[in-house]
Protein backbone atom coordinates (compact mmCIF):
# COMPACT_ATOMS: atom_id res chain seq x y z
CA UNK A 1 0.00 0.00 0.00
CA UNK A 2 2.90 2.64 0.87
CA UNK A 3 4.50 1.83 -2.38
CA UNK A 4 1.24 2.89 -4.09
CA UNK A 5 0.70 5.71 -2.00
CA UNK A 6 4.79 6.47 -3.07
CA UNK A 7 3.65 5.83 -6.77
CA UNK A 8 1.08 8.50 -6.50
CA UNK A 9 3.17 11.31 -4.91
CA UNK A 10 5.77 10.84 -7.41
CA UNK A 11 3.33 11.10 -10.49
CA UNK A 12 1.43 14.16 -8.84
CA UNK A 13 4.55 16.02 -7.72
CA UNK A 14 5.54 17.70 -11.06
CA UNK A 15 2.13 18.32 -11.79
CA UNK A 16 1.30 19.82 -8.36
CA UNK A 17 4.23 22.46 -8.60
CA UNK A 18 2.55 24.14 -11.85
CA UNK A 19 -0.25 24.81 -9.71
CA UNK A 20 -1.23 28.21 -7.90
CA UNK A 21 -1.10 28.28 -4.18
CA UNK A 22 -5.02 28.63 -4.75
CA UNK A 23 -6.04 25.75 -6.59
CA UNK A 24 -3.82 23.32 -5.01
CA UNK A 25 -5.27 24.95 -1.36
CA UNK A 26 -8.94 24.33 -3.36
CA UNK A 27 -7.51 20.67 -4.30
CA UNK A 28 -6.41 19.38 -1.17
CA UNK A 29 -10.02 20.81 0.28
CA UNK A 30 -11.71 18.98 -2.02
CA UNK A 31 -9.38 15.69 -1.76
CA UNK A 32 -9.71 15.90 2.09
CA UNK A 33 -13.72 16.20 2.06
CA UNK A 34 -13.96 13.25 -0.47
CA UNK A 35 -11.58 11.11 1.94
CA UNK A 36 -13.11 12.10 4.90
CA UNK A 37 -16.50 10.93 3.36
CA UNK A 38 -15.14 7.43 2.17
CA UNK A 39 -13.63 7.29 5.78
CA UNK A 40 -16.86 7.68 7.83
CA UNK A 41 -18.33 5.25 5.37
CA UNK A 42 -16.17 2.74 6.32
CA UNK A 43 -16.17 3.08 9.81
CA UNK A 44 -19.85 3.53 9.87
CA UNK A 45 -20.29 -0.10 8.19
CA UNK A 46 -17.76 -1.55 10.90
CA UNK A 47 -15.06 -2.47 8.65
CA UNK A 48 -11.07 -2.73 9.08
CA UNK A 49 -9.38 -1.33 5.79
CA UNK A 50 -9.03 -4.93 4.30
CA UNK A 51 -12.35 -5.40 4.63
CA UNK A 52 -12.82 -7.87 7.60
CA UNK A 53 -15.05 -6.89 10.37
CA UNK A 54 -14.09 -4.89 13.33
CA UNK A 55 -13.85 -7.19 16.47
CA UNK A 56 -16.49 -7.36 18.47
CA UNK A 57 -17.15 -5.47 21.72
CA UNK A 58 -17.46 -7.49 25.03
CA UNK A 59 -20.73 -8.62 25.70
CA UNK A 60 -22.64 -6.72 28.89
CA UNK A 61 -25.11 -7.62 30.97
CA UNK A 62 -28.30 -5.71 29.63
CA UNK A 63 -29.66 -5.64 33.04
CA UNK A 64 -27.52 -3.54 34.66
CA UNK A 65 -27.97 -0.80 32.77
CA UNK A 66 -30.47 1.65 33.50
CA UNK A 67 -32.34 3.80 31.24
CA UNK A 68 -33.26 2.38 27.86
CA UNK A 69 -31.61 0.06 26.19
CA UNK A 70 -30.46 0.14 22.73
CA UNK A 71 -30.50 -3.02 20.51
CA UNK A 72 -28.46 -1.92 17.75
CA UNK A 73 -24.93 0.33 18.70
CA UNK A 74 -22.38 0.69 16.78
CA UNK A 75 -19.06 1.31 17.64
CA UNK A 76 -17.70 5.26 16.87
CA UNK A 77 -21.20 6.52 16.10
CA UNK A 78 -20.35 9.75 17.41
CA UNK A 79 -16.44 9.64 16.36
CA UNK A 80 -17.10 9.55 12.66
CA UNK A 81 -19.23 12.76 12.68
CA UNK A 82 -17.41 15.49 10.81
CA UNK A 83 -17.45 17.23 14.33
CA UNK A 84 -14.48 14.91 15.70
CA UNK A 85 -12.94 13.58 12.73
CA UNK A 86 -11.54 16.70 11.43
CA UNK A 87 -9.61 17.55 7.91
CA UNK A 88 -6.95 20.46 7.83
CA UNK A 89 -5.23 21.23 4.62
CA UNK A 90 -3.11 23.73 2.94
CA UNK A 91 -1.58 24.03 -0.18
CA UNK A 92 1.59 21.62 0.82
CA UNK A 93 -0.05 19.02 3.04
CA UNK A 94 -3.62 17.39 3.78
CA UNK A 95 -4.81 15.30 7.40
CA UNK A 96 -7.34 13.58 8.12
CA UNK A 97 -7.58 12.62 11.85
CA UNK A 98 -8.83 13.09 15.29
CA UNK A 99 -7.49 16.02 17.95
CA UNK A 100 -7.44 15.78 21.84
CA UNK A 101 -9.34 13.32 23.60
CA UNK A 102 -10.72 11.24 20.34
CA UNK A 103 -7.63 11.34 18.96
CA UNK A 104 -6.70 9.15 22.44
CA UNK A 105 -9.94 6.40 21.87
CA UNK A 106 -8.96 6.35 18.50
CA UNK A 107 -5.36 5.50 18.84
CA UNK A 108 -6.16 2.75 21.58
CA UNK A 109 -8.68 0.96 18.45
CA UNK A 110 -6.38 1.43 16.16
CA UNK A 111 -3.44 0.06 17.07
CA UNK A 112 -5.07 -2.33 20.31
CA UNK A 113 -3.36 -0.68 22.79
CA UNK A 114 -4.50 -0.75 27.00
CA UNK A 115 -6.90 2.09 27.88
CA UNK A 116 -9.98 3.33 30.29
CA UNK A 117 -13.17 3.23 29.25
CA UNK A 118 -13.74 5.87 32.24
CA UNK A 119 -11.82 7.39 34.87
CA UNK A 120 -11.07 5.08 37.93
CA UNK A 121 -11.77 2.13 35.67
CA UNK A 122 -9.61 -0.29 35.27
CA UNK A 123 -7.03 -0.83 32.41
CA UNK A 124 -8.36 -2.86 29.33
CA UNK A 125 -6.56 -4.61 26.98
CA UNK A 126 -8.66 -3.34 23.74
CA UNK A 127 -9.37 -5.14 20.58
CA UNK A 128 -7.44 -3.54 17.59
CA UNK A 129 -9.71 -2.03 14.75
CA UNK A 130 -8.58 0.39 12.34
CA UNK A 131 -10.32 3.27 12.09
CA UNK A 132 -8.52 5.00 9.72
CA UNK A 133 -6.65 4.15 6.99
CA UNK A 134 -6.37 4.13 3.05
CA UNK A 135 -7.45 1.28 0.89
CA UNK A 136 -6.67 0.92 -2.97
CA UNK A 137 -10.34 2.18 -3.18
CA UNK A 138 -8.90 5.81 -1.60
CA UNK A 139 -6.12 5.65 -3.57
CA UNK A 140 -7.93 5.82 -7.16
CA UNK A 141 -10.10 8.43 -5.49
CA UNK A 142 -7.38 10.47 -5.09
CA UNK A 143 -5.92 9.84 -8.54
CA UNK A 144 -9.63 10.71 -10.45
CA UNK A 145 -9.62 13.57 -8.03
CA UNK A 146 -6.08 14.83 -9.08
CA UNK A 147 -7.10 14.26 -12.82
CA UNK A 148 -10.47 15.80 -12.32
CA UNK A 149 -8.85 19.02 -11.29
CA UNK A 150 -5.60 18.92 -13.18
CA UNK A 151 -7.19 18.51 -16.59
CA UNK A 152 -10.50 20.15 -16.29
CA UNK A 153 -11.86 22.86 -18.83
Amino acid sequence: MTNQLEALEYWAAGLLKQLEPESRNRLAQNLGRALRKSQQQRISTQRNRDGSKYAPRKRRNLRDLQGRVRRKVHMFRRLRTVRFLKTQSNGNTLSIGFTGRNARIAKVHQYGLNGRAERGAPDVKYEQREVLGFKKADLDLIRNGLQGHLFEP
